[in-house]
């Protein structure tokens, strides 16, 4: 099946006289790939439609939020409602007391928190507190992880850094990244070096739980228990990053799902039901050094904005009343999915290792373990490009880049799995 590109193909021209690469964000260029990226008209449930009248199972689903689908409707009428009172007050409301109730609900490690309007801004401020409140300068990431683009975190990252191969970013001087230590992930001993090579000095670690921003990698028996106890024994903040997690492979997180407790927590994706928002929170000790009440200042106009704390709460809602049925339902599609196509691999010896955790799932081409970014790095990114653009032609949306994670919805029907497993047939016999 070969689709029609041409209307994609003029709007990609006019916006590359615009816009930098003809996108407001790197991946979406479909650069690591090949081929021009469709322009979107609308969507619905797990379809994605284009400008050329081409429809596409979505697994991608906004990078992780559309859990429910697009279009959801108790969501859509919250943010009709909420719009019709306003898009902005820049002043509280009590629909942020009510989001955050639901968040701590979900997520009894948070004693307070605070809301943004991105993941990015979530973990630079948290990284911000934990300096702040601990007084001390270095930091530790994990190589593959990425926690925004503010200028500490881009070290080693992971999405777009490494879908276009940038070993960091220009624009960042030395001296902003001199205090990051960027670790292998899934290495208790080189967190232990790291600590004994700067004895107080190092605020906190910073981490996914399941790496999403290098392809899907769980973290290995007793790591993140080990980094908990390093944190403690150390007296350093544990900061989980569950922007993607969160919500996502369990309604509690990785957090509850692995039996860890951070001291603080970034959130962002499904809390705002799709509208840009994100929220970092924690220990009560920790979070009463912000402003107003601490010396730690940040602040944002549209922090707790009324249409995204709408939308986060219909979501919110719904997955909680719903919990005994949504998640089991996706760990259901997602596995069937993900291990179909690899079962497709093995058929045709094409070397695939396939890592999931509940609903977000990646294919690595590689035939070895992925346990960390070294060994994600070993997948054949041409041969992943050229099953990307097969399986568009087919009619199937995985997110354009090796390294990144793909992401199931309640939308998905069994019918949507079958669809997905004949195209991938077709795609790797190609």
């Amino acid at each position: 099946m070969s689709l029609s590109h041409s209307r994609s193909h003029l709007l990609q021209q006019k916006a590359e006289a615009i816009f930098p690469g003809g996108v407001n964000s790197p991946v979406r260029a479909f650069r690591s790939v090949g081929g021009e990226p469709p322009f979107l008209t609308h969507a619905e449930g797990a379809w994605l439609y284009d400008e050329d009248g081409n429809r596409y199972l979505d697994f991608f689903g906004s990078w992780g939020p559309m859990i429910l689908g697009h279009a959801f409707p108790p969501v859509v009428e919250a943010i009709r409602e909420a719009a019709g009172r306003s898009a902005s007050f820049g002043a509280s409301t009590a629909a942020e007391a009510e989001l955050a109730a639901l968040v701590q609900q979900c997520f009894p490690s948070v004693e307070k928190l605070r809301f943004v309007s991105s993941g990015t801004e979530a973990c630079m401020t948290a990284i911000r507190l934990a300096r702040g409140f601990t007084g001390r300068n270095f930091i530790i990431k994990f190589e593959g992880c990425y926690h925004g683009h503010s200028d500490c975190l881009l070290v080693k990252a992971g999405s777009g850094v490494a879908t276009l191969g940038i070993p960091g970013s220009a624009g960042v001087p030395p001296e902003t990244v001199m205090y990051t230590l960027a670790l292998p992930f899934n290495d208790l001993e080189a967190v232990r070096a790291a600590f004994a090579a700067h004895p107080d000095q190092i605020a906190c670690i910073i981490l996914e739980p399941v790496v999403g921003n290098a392809g899907t990698i769980p973290p290995a028996p007793g790591y993140l228990e080990g980094l908990r106890e390093i944190t403690r024994e150390h007296g350093s903040l544990l900061i989980i990053d569950e922007v993607m997690t969160g919500f996502r492979v369990t309604l509690g997180g990785a957090q509850r799902l692995y039996n860890v407790q951070p001291d603080l927590t970034t959130l962002g994706k499904i809390i705002g039901g799709g509208l840009p928002c994100g929220a970092f929170g924690g220990r009560a000790d920790v979070m009463n050094c912000l402003a107003p009440l601490g010396p730690v200042y940040q602040a944002g106009t549209l922090s707790g904005n009324p249409l995204a704390m709408a939308a986060g709460i219909a979501m919110l809602n719904h997955l909680i009343v719903n919990e005994q049925t949504i998640y089991p339902q996706l760990e259901r599609a997602t596995a069937q999915i993900a291990e179909g196509v690899a079962a497709i691999a093995r058929e045709r010896n094409i070397p695939l290792t396939t890592n999931r955790v509940g609903s977000m799932f990646t294919w690595f081409f590689t035939s070895q373990p992925v346990t960390d970014f070294a060994s994600a790095s070993t997948s054949d990114t041409a041969a992943f490009g050229r099953f990307h653009r097969a399986m568009l032609d087919q009619g199937v949306w995985l997110p354009p880049s090796q390294f990144e994670a793909a992401f199931v919805s309640t939308a998905h029907t069994a019918e949507d799995v079958a669809f997905t497993l004949n195209a991938a047939h077709t795609a790797l016999s190609a």
